[in-house]
């Protein structure tokens, strides 16, 4: 079957392989032969696409930015060497926590401007991967739990960004969950999970948004690589969704350039890559020459089919710095206020205790580093706000060590006794949380819990902010009167973070996740994350669709945060009754959302949906829709929410299909998933032919407290027989360095892969990520060989390697076989 090109590309097949691109303002052919083709669909370096130089096709820059863009000023100095300044918004975490799509589209405009003016073609961003376990070490980078607030949010940043003339990636696709050894996992996940969860957080975006690129992810998913699963990106990503831009593939992802071509992946990046490999699959028949056409024609068409740019614009940095303030502070969630000691009063002498007050953590580590334009501490922005003389300070603890010297603890503490209030500054330091590695625990650093402890007895009024990128346990927080989730809130972090304090600013944030009261409750720790595969023995049981089902008690629920001002909800009406299950008559949810209050504040409004008696197992409630409303004193607003056929729908394995069965459903509508105000039922006509009762294993029929996934009913609900999850010599591809480190060869294969990744990265021994080095570098494949030697050792020999190091560990007599949780 002929794969289409671009809609305003069409192929004809001629000696010199000519493609036509009618749109253009000459109407001029492009004719291009086997070798310009082929070349086109391979990076030329790092962050550039091939140009054709006797047709005036110039190279594509393509660069990192989900919350910043990173145009490295020198790439020869490794991967994170110092980048053009550039304002540093909210890392995805935070922005998650706002809930606001408008806000999300505007800093998109932001980011688009910024890259327009460093000559940047494709911004690379944003995640939409869901964030399935609290200890991803990528979390930061991307915005929820559930895919409706994650999709919706997503389309956003790509409306915005686009709508400067620059591209964006939507990445990465698909089930990316994980840092450990994600170049090579295997992930196993059932095909509800996988169609309800892990496809639809990037399908609206996709649809609604329509990026120019999205980036085909480093893993397997159900047994094939991503930048080579036909089935993920032609049969869905095309055939169902209608998308027609160009599929990339994360950096060194696609390995082998037939099969990630053939599978579906338009351009393999980076560079430099063997085109001439691609060349003579085409010649051998390997690879049809419409698919080279249809790929070709799409990385042309990347630089044709944006909205013009405006060069006279040069970026308003102030303007922007004054965006990401906003944005930090409205991503900042208030979880706890028992005493009402925040907002302060201004009145107050405040002893600001945490090492974190003066050094922020302010974004995570790995490839979507910004250098900055400028950055505020929390500490200088009190000062501002509240006057020296007010304000005390102590560090607490040293913010690069888990422990630290009784003397900081001391000093804390007779700083804190001598004020009205002490607002303690913790978190997560560089080293627990970034790209390459996964936390093992959700612990904060010991001198952090210890410091609050001894601070909260010696002061009883005291605030805890919390730095980090991802959910922490709190075992002082019974204790703790006032507490706030500041995220990772970029360059005006502290500034917003001081707004939030004294009141200038409302604590805008609602939970996008959900906060577990320790890592053990949750279903993901008790599953195998290696070494062959990580298996989804959860299903579609994910974050709060978990903890709601079974009725667990957690720190703090999805979409939880308190405001300064209170609001009075009231719905308009009964609420419909009857729903016939087309899109042309959706069921509505109309309230009035009136604050009552004496601050002008916002909350968001979420509906969820409860289907009563489901011939399948589902979650007990999930989220359909939401709003974020903000309100002066006395105001009110009118909301109408829509909840169209996809809000009461499940698929089903057996039609492969959206299906809505006939029945009940309850429409509850609240401020979080566990605080609702109204609810009401609606009967669904759906479709008559409804399926018979759901066969799965009882866990997922009734998941709670004491009940737990087993490997026996995941492979039941899975449908075929599960590979053994266990790494045995010989070694291939996929295989990660950790997993091989022990052997014969293996040790002296990482040793040479770690100096040549530190020298990739321009790692330094100062460097927060040295510490962790050992980690990133033990995910490494053979598979990522070319890409962090840039090009040193080509895929070639990175096969020839791979066979010495299994002839050395056979000539040792090495028996190897590894299964491991981790």
């Amino acid at each position: 079957m002929m794969e289409a090109a671009p809609a305003h590309i069409t192929t004809g097949r001629h000696r010199s392989g000519e493609l036509t691109d009618p749109s253009s303002p000459e109407g001029f052919t492009l004719r291009l032969s086997e070798q310009e083709k082929a070349t086109l669909v391979v990076g030329q370096n790092a962050t550039e696409t091939h140009g054709v130089d006797r047709l005036g096709v110039r190279p594509l820059r393509m660069v990192d930015g989900p919350h910043g863009v990173r145009r490295l000023l020198d790439p020869s100095q490794g991967f994170l060497a110092a980048a053009h300044p550039a304002t540093c918004f909210p890392t995805a975490a935070a922005l998650g926590a706002t809930w606001n799509v408008r806000l999300l589209k505007e800093i998109g405009h932001a980011l688009g401007r910024e890259a327009a003016a460093q000559d940047v073609d494709i911004l690379l961003g944003p995640g939409a991967n869901l964030k399935r376990t609290p200890i991803g070490g990528r979390n930061f980078e991307y915005f929820s739990e559930d895919p409706l607030l994650s999709s919706s949010l997503s389309a956003g940043w790509i409306l915005g960004v686009q709508a400067e003339g620059v591209g964006a990636s939507l990445k990465h696709f698909a089930a990316n969950n994980t840092e450990q050894r994600r170049y090579g996992i295997d992930v196993l996940v059932d095909v509800r999970a996988l169609r309800e969860l892990y496809l639809a957080s990037f399908e609206r975006a996709i649809i609604d948004a329509r990026p120019a690129t999205v980036m085909a992810a480093y893993n397997k998913l159900n047994g094939i690589h991503c930048t080579e699963n036909s089935w993920l990106l032609r049969d869905v990503l095309r055939n169902e969704w209608g998308y027609t831009g160009a599929v990339i593939s994360d950096w060194g992802a696609a390995f082998d350039g037939v099969a990630s071509l053939e599978g579906g992946t338009d351009l393999a990046m980076p560079g430099p890559l063997n085109a001439r490999a691609i060349e003579e699959a085409v010649e051998r028949g390997d690879i049809s020459h419409e698919r080279l056409d249809a790929a070709a024609g799409r990385v042309l068409a990347l630089g044709g089919h944006l909205p013009a740019r405006n060069a006279t614009l040069d970026p308003d940095f102030a303007a922007h710095h004054a965006l990401a303030r906003r944005a930090a502070a409205e991503g900042t969630v208030l979880l706890k206020n028992d005493t009402g000691l925040l907002p302060l009063s201004g009145k107050e002498t405040v002893a600001v205790i945490g090492a974190f007050a003066s050094e922020p953590r302010y974004q995570g580590g790995g490839s979507s580093q910004v250098n900055p334009t400028r950055l505020e501490n929390l500490l200088d922005s009190m000062r501002q706000a509240l006057g020296d003389q007010h304000v005390t300070y102590a560090p607490g603890y040293d913010r690069t060590l888990v422990d630290s010297p009784s003397t900081l603890h001391l000093e804390a503490v007779v700083t804190a006794e001598s004020a009205d209030v002490a607002i303690v500054v913790i978190g997560l330091p560089e080293a627990f949380e970034s790209e390459g590695t996964d936390r093992v625990h959700m612990e904060l650093p010991a001198a952090h819990n210890h410091l609050v402890t001894a601070v909260v007895a010696a002061n009883p009024n005291t605030v805890v902010v919390l730095m980090n990128g991802s959910p922490v346990e709190m075992p002082w927080r019974d204790r703790v009167p006032s507490i706030v989730e500041a995220y990772l809130g970029g360059q005006a972090g502290g500034s917003a973070l001081a707004d939030v304090l004294v009141g200038a600013a409302e604590p805008g944030g609602r939970l996008a996740e959900s906060f577990p009261e320790r890592y053990s409750d949750h279903p993901v720790s008790r599953l195998p994350a290696g070494p062959a595969q990580t298996e989804y023995w959860e299903s579609i049981y994910v974050g709060y669709r978990y903890f709601d089902s079974a009725g667990l008690d957690v720190a703090f629920p999805f979409g939880h945060g308190l405001s300064y001002t209170a609001f009075d909800w009231s719905p308009i009406g009964p609420g419909a009754s009857k729903f016939d299950g087309t899109a042309e008559t959706p069921v509505t949810v109309t309230l009035r959302l009136t604050n009552v209050g004496a601050r002008r504040g916002s909350e968001v409004v979420q509906v969820y949906v409860r289907d009563v008696q489901s011939s399948v197992f589902r979650p007990r409630q999930e989220l359909a829709a939401f709003a974020k409303v903000e309100l002066a004193p006395g105001e009110h607003e009118d909301v109408t929410l829509c909840l169209e056929r996809r809000a009461f729908s499940f698929w089903d394995t057996e039609r492969a299909a959206w299906v809505l069965e006939p029945g009940e459903f309850e429409i509850l509508v609240g401020s979080s998933s566990r605080e609702v105000k109204f609810s009401h039922v609606v009967t669904a006509q759906g479709q008559p032919e409804a399926s018979a009762r759901d066969a799965a294993p009882a866990p997922y029929l009734n998941p709670g407290v004491g009940k737990t996934f087993t490997r026996p009913d995941f492979e039941a609900l899975y449908g075929s027989p599960l590979p053994p999850n266990e790494v045995s010599s010989p070694f291939n591809m996929d295989t990660a360095l950790r997993d091989m480190r022990h052997t014969a060869g293996g040790g002296l294969v990482f040793r040479l892969m770690r100096n040549a990744v530190v020298r990739t990265l321009g790692l330094t021994k100062d460097d927060p990520l040295s510490a962790i080095a050992d980690d990133v570098v033990g995910q490494i494949n053979f598979r990522m060989m070319p890409t962090l030697t840039e090009g040193t050792i080509t895929p070639k020999r990175a096969t020839r390697i791979l066979r010495w190091l299994n002839w050395v560990n056979r000539q040792s007599g090495w028996p190897f076989r590894h299964t491991t949780r981790q």
